[in-house]
């Protein structure tokens, strides 16, 4: 079932937590699982924490650099100058 994604299960998003796998557990299985115990379970499997890598693929690296060499310099506020 957790192979199968979220998404199959009927959550909103393709991800999964671990307050979403003990709801699973409990609906398949009847058994009621805190948190901690999912986690214990998981591991007790194989499984391990797997995170998005944070970076879109779609992203446009060269995009991204003229924007940084361009128009962030325009966007940066300077400090003032201190006087002494």
């Amino acid at each position: 079932m957790l192979k199968a994604g979220s998404l199959a299960a009927g959550f909103a998003t393709e991800l999964w937590t671990l307050p979403r796998i003990a709801r699973l557990i409990e609906e398949r299985f009847s058994v009621s699982m805190v948190p901690s115990s999912v986690w214990r379970l998981l591991g007790r499997l194989g499984w391990s924490v797997q995170r998005p890598s944070g970076q879109a693929r779609e992203r446009g690296a060269r995009a991204i650099r003229t924007w940084k060499a361009k128009r962030w310099p325009e966007l940066k506020k300077s400090l003032p100058d201190k006087a002494e």
